[in-house]
């Protein structure tokens, strides 16, 4: 019965290590349209008042873009070899703390009152980078004072956030597959779809933990 166990947790921490693969490499490829240094590239071609009217917007946007890719897997590395490989998750855990408290989230924050959507939008989207830098900030503050559960727990709140930008690009395809909806549409119900499950799911997974080990 033990080896069985073994056998299908092996399975599963591998179904999951290829599936993050799989959608880290479309956002790498995301990323890789934003290089070389292109202000009407992709995404950009829309936001051209935000670009020829505050100066800010493009140094802002693109330290967003470019540190988010490390940001994805430093946080995946962390929390899939926090028990097997110390030295690996430390280090990655570190790099996620920096980029996220420094870069990622603020910026994130920033890019919110200019999201595409109406103020819907915005405020989903503002509400997910201060919740971001918020969770991060707690991680960090666990580990320091040793709360190695606590610590734990608020990384999965953390990423969870993190990985938004990966599940609203899920939602944005399969909600044009199904509905068809107005592309502004589309924005408003994201912002909120792409992270809220997320924090809900490990909410849950938190505390199902905790009622196991009761």
């Amino acid at each position: 019965m033990l080896i069985k166990q073994n056998i299908q947790h092996k399975i599963f921490k591998a179904a999951i290590l290829l599936g993050f693969i799989y959608f880290f490499v479309l956002m790498l490829r995301i990323t890789l349209l934003y290089i070389p240094y292109n202000s009407m590239a992709n995404f950009l071609a829309i936001k051209q008042t935000e670009v020829e009217t505050r100066p800010e917007y493009l140094t802002i946007f693109h330290t967003h873009v470019y540190t988010s890719i490390f940001v994805l897997i430093a946080g995946f590395v962390a929390l899939f070899f926090n028990k097997s490989l110390k030295i690996l998750h430390r280090f990655s855990g570190r790099i996620y703390v920096i980029l996220t408290l420094v870069f990622s989230s603020t910026s994130g924050i920033y890019m919110g009152f200019f999201a595409n959507g109406g103020i819907f939008s915005k405020i989903s989207f503002i509400i997910l980078g201060i919740l971001w830098f918020y969770t991060t900030y707690k991680a960090y503050q666990e580990i320091r004072n040793r709360n190695i559960q606590a610590h734990r727990h608020w990384m999965w709140r953390s990423y969870a956030l993190c990985f938004s930008a990966v599940t609203l690009r899920l939602w944005k395809v399969i909600l044009v597959y199904l509905f068809h909806p107005n592309p502004m549409d589309v924005y408003q119900i994201i912002a909120w779809l792409g992270w809220i499950p997320n924090v809900l799911l490990v909410e849950y997974l938190i505390k199902r933990k905790k009622k196991i080990k009761l």
